[in-house]
């Protein structure tokens, strides 16, 4: 089987979604665009939803990519050209302490993510929370990830539900045809959530 060409890798928030992307992307040699950049603008502005849009279905007329993440209000775009779903299907606590790690580091490290934004204690301590989100949010993102799974018409989807099964996968890839162009960039993400574009 040859490697895929555009994949979206999807889960709840903190599962690891970047972290695979960054190495898909290294592996296969495929661009990757964090969403992440995609939707947030400096000062944690968020792109409004016409413009995400936008940007979404440029990258995905594309004939090699990799997203890590899928929205609400352009979920289908990736949806109907990927050509491979790999969906982080981990159990709640593990991904909720992935997340909550994470979020401690950054707010101690002050690490700069999504064009330059941070992390900080209010963020996590209000309503929006990515935190509370997780628990929000984390139902629904399994039982979308199932029905993909059994649906005829969309695309291959592939559920993992450990790390280690990613892993075994990952290492069992096929080498990528050889390519002209610029290879991706892979880089170590991260995501947070909104109340509005990361709505389920």
């Amino acid at each position: 089987m040859s490697a895929p060409s555009r994949i979206l890798v999807y889960a709840v928030y903190g599962a690891g979604k970047s972290t695979l992307a960054a190495r898909l992307a290294e592996r296969l040699r495929l661009p990757w665009y964090p969403v992440d950049d995609l939707l947030w603008q400096p000062g944690w502005v968020e792109v409004p939803a016409p413009e995400q849009r936008r940007r979404i279905e440029a990258i995905c007329r594309r004939d090699r990519w990799i997203l890590d993440g899928a929205y609400h209000g352009w979920r289908e775009v990736p949806l109907a050209r990927a050509d491979l779903v790999i969906g982080l299907d981990y159990p709640r606590w593990l991904s909720f302490w992935r997340l909550l790690r994470r979020t401690l580091v950054r707010l101690v490290s002050r690490e700069e993510i999504c064009n330059g934004n941070r992390e900080s204690l209010g963020s996590v301590l209000s309503r929006d929370s990515i935190l509370l989100w997780h628990v929000a949010a984390f139902g629904r993102a399994r039982r979308r990830m199932r029905t993909w799974q059994t649906d005829p018409s969309g695309p291959p989807v592939l559920l993992f539900r450990s790390p280690a099964e990613a892993e075994r996968w990952l290492a069992d890839l096929p080498p990528p045809a050889s390519r002209s162009g610029r290879p991706g960039q892979p880089r170590p993400r991260r995501a947070r959530g909104s109340t509005s574009s990361r709505s389920s």
